[in-house]
């Protein structure tokens, strides 16, 4: 495995840092007034027009569309080569939309490009791409455990030229923008067929008739407006049958092409988080001065400090790994890479920014500095696409299979 950046990723990464130093790191702090000057003219949910005046810039520089592997609509980087492009995008959790590489929308895209007619792509692919609409996944359901996607029960059943979709969903991310144009929806056609066949993903237009949005659901108290994570009930949705991926039942085959790569860019951009975390720590502890000297110069701080290089280096190397299987035996052939690199960059995260927040005082828990919002986003995603029991009890499987026997061979 060779991690080294190729002249086409040192360029790109170069283009990245110099545009987060002259339009992202000084624009924080205006993107939290646009926002928050959203909210109290009572429509949290517009658009900010400084994100939308900086995309264009990210066009002019080269910097748009930089995931897709194995795509000619996409920047032709695999996922060994995006790794440290996304880490950078994730060093501010609204950044990422600026290139159009923020999530769902890059989950979905991936969705369409991989399992979508040629109709479907020129209807919703092309676009996502072009940035002018943006999209929901919808898997997640209230009254199930949802951590077993098995349990959904949304249905989606055939009638002629259409399927008719009921259903009750809820952090569906995304679907608060106004921009959102489309759902892609999982659900069952078939709950008689076997336990991982009985599921399907469908294509479904955010205008259809019998979808309503009922709530924003907030994380920690943030709303995340204005994209939002969107409480959602479907009441005899009518779509065309075209609009079906794939094929009847293979709704679990389309969530592994998806979660894998949406798994491992959450985890690049909380790697990048953390090294901001880790930046902002060590400034604060170096200006900070507490019973007669620098906080830097305080052992618990010391230990802190050289213990988040050590995990950030850790999980670094852990997701490039991961990224180098899935360009070289694909998704399935590294899922115990994806689910290992999706429980330890979250955790690892979690800890990380925590240790920063401490270095603040009380200072840290306010929005004031980044680190308030980065924990909370890095605490919600040990919940997203699979929380970390499920991660872990797939790990041990993998594990426990080496050395399991067949049942005729006796204990030796």
């Amino acid at each position: 495995m060779n991690f080294d950046y190729t002249p086409k990723v040192q360029a790109l990464r170069d283009k990245l840092v110099a545009f987060f130093d002259e339009h992202i790191y000084p624009n924080e702090q205006a993107f939290a007034a646009e926002v928050a000057r959203n909210r109290q003219a009572g429509n949290a949910w517009v658009p900010t027009e400084l994100i939308e005046s900086l995309k264009q810039q990210a066009r002019n520089t080269g910097l748009w569309n930089l995931f897709l592997p194995d795509s000619e609509r996409g920047a032709g980087l695999t996922n060994l080569e995006y790794a440290p492009l996304c880490e950078i995008m994730g060093r501010v959790p609204w950044a990422p939309e600026v290139f159009n590489c923020s999530a769902p929308d890059t989950g979905n895209m991936e969705t369409i490009e991989r399992y979508g007619s040629e109709e479907n792509k020129r209807e919703w692919l092309e676009p996502l791409l072009q940035g002018q609409i943006r999209s929901a996944f919808l898997m997640t359901e209230p009254e199930v455990a949802s951590s077993d996607a098995t349990n959904i029960r949304t249905s989606i059943v055939r009638d002629g030229d259409s399927y008719v979709i009921n259903g009750h969903k809820w952090w569906s991310s995304g679907a608060g923008d106004p921009r959102c144009k489309l759902l892609i929806v999982m659900g069952k056609t078939d709950p008689d067929a076997p336990r991982h066949q009985q599921q399907s993903m469908i294509l479904v237009p955010a205008d259809a008739t019998g979808i309503t949005v009922h709530r924003p659901l907030t994380v920690f108290g943030y709303d995340d407006a204005p994209h939002g994570h969107m409480e959602i009930t479907l009441d005899d949705v009518r779509v065309p049958a075209a609009n079906m991926l794939l094929g009847e039942g293979r709704g679990f085959e389309i969530a592994q092409g998806r979660l894998g790569p949406g798994r491992i860019h959450h985890c690049m951009r909380l790697i990048g988080l953390a090294e901001r975390a880790l930046e902002l720590m060590s400034k604060r502890a170096l200006q900070r001065v507490a019973f007669g000297k620098p906080i830097a110069a305080q052992t618990v701080t010391q230990e802190r400090i050289a213990e988040a290089r050590c995990l950030i280096e850790q999980a670094r190397l852990l997701t490039l790994k991961t990224a180098y299987m899935m360009d070289t035996v694909g998704n399935k052939g590294a899922r115990g890479e994806i689910a290992m690199i999706k429980v330890v960059a979250p955790n690892m995260a979690c800890t990380v920014i925590d240790w920063a927040i401490q270095a603040h005082g009380a200072a840290g828990m306010c929005d004031d500095f980044p680190l308030a919002y980065a924990y909370t986003t890095a605490r919600w995603l040990r919940f997203a696409d699979g929380p970390d029991e499920v991660h872990r009890n797939a790990i041990a499987k993998i594990e426990l299979g080496k050395y399991a026997q067949p049942a005729d061979s006796g204990p030796f």
